[in-house]
């Protein structure tokens, strides 16, 4: 669909309405329940919506920033209402943002041993749980989505890369560890939104063994994490990326979700 290019224009067609971006004291929208054991957040029409998705996030945890993404998913399109739920990865024990940039011997060993705890693959199968009990839970939801950031992106690449895949559509922002060994086994449509900080080969690389719908962008002048938990949404033009993001992922959702 897509190649990659500079991060200004984007999508024309308009699918959404994002509403004003808060840049600081966010409230959300949505409440947090247990599902699957794990304090989540879910927002939007739980009880009515057909399509669900499931949010992976990033390293962090809960930040103002990707919960007002989790909102976005959940209202911002006109025509289809998601149910949004984001589950805590890391229960309650999310890698402290201070420690980044790892750029001192001590936090490289404090990254270093969070990443040892919490691969990207032992998270997999809990993706697969959490939607199985949210699914059961609301009975109306009959297809999912993904979207993940940076540590979640990776999330989706090897469960949607397996052949029991609960996902209909995906997208991942600022993806870590880019492979395209896992894009060569995805079958459903991906985005891919990357920024200045992830290896422009890499994500080209990624693209093009990406057989099926695709929209592959990279965001030249934004910082890994610019969508969730390191977005400083006082500075303008990270807001303006902010809300083109997420409102190239429901494009990207309305126009493909089949």
């Amino acid at each position: 669909m897509s190649s990659t290019m500079p991060a200004t224009g984007g999508h024309s067609q308009s699918c959404c309405n994002i509403p004003p971006i808060v840049s600081s004291g966010y409230k959300h929208k949505g409440n947090y329940e247990t599902i699957d054991g794990k304090k989540t957040y879910v927002t939007g029409p739980v009880k009515e919506a057909s399509k669900g998705i499931l949010v992976i996030m990033d390293i962090f945890g809960f930040f103002d920033q990707t919960i007002q993404g989790c909102d976005i998913l959940a209202s911002a399109d006109d025509h289809t209402k998601y149910a949004v739920f984001m589950p805590d990865a890391f229960d309650g024990k999310p890698l402290p943002i201070e420690l980044f940039p790892p750029d001192n011997e001590d936090k490289q060993k404090k990254v270093g041993d969070f990443f040892g705890k919490n691969s990207p693959p032992s998270f997999v199968p809990k993706v697969h749980s959490v939607v199985k009990e949210a699914q059961a839970k609301y009975p109306n939801i009959k297809e999912w989505g993904v979207v993940g950031f940076c540590w979640g992106s990776k999330v989706i690449s090897l469960t949607v890369s397996q052949p029991e895949n609960p996902f209909k559509i995906g997208a991942e922002c600022h993806p870590a560890m880019v492979d395209a060994e896992d894009a060569k086994k995805i079958k459903i449509p991906i985005a891919m939104l990357a920024s200045k900080d992830e290896p422009a080969e890499d994500v080209e690389k990624f693209e093009k063994a990406l057989t099926g719908t695709k929209h592959v962008e990279i965001f030249k002048d934004q910082i890994h994490g610019w969508m969730a938990a390191r977005a400083d949404l006082k500075d303008k033009r990270v807001q303006e990326e902010y809300t083109r993001g997420y409102k190239t992922v429901l494009t990207f959702f309305a126009n493909n979700w089949q």
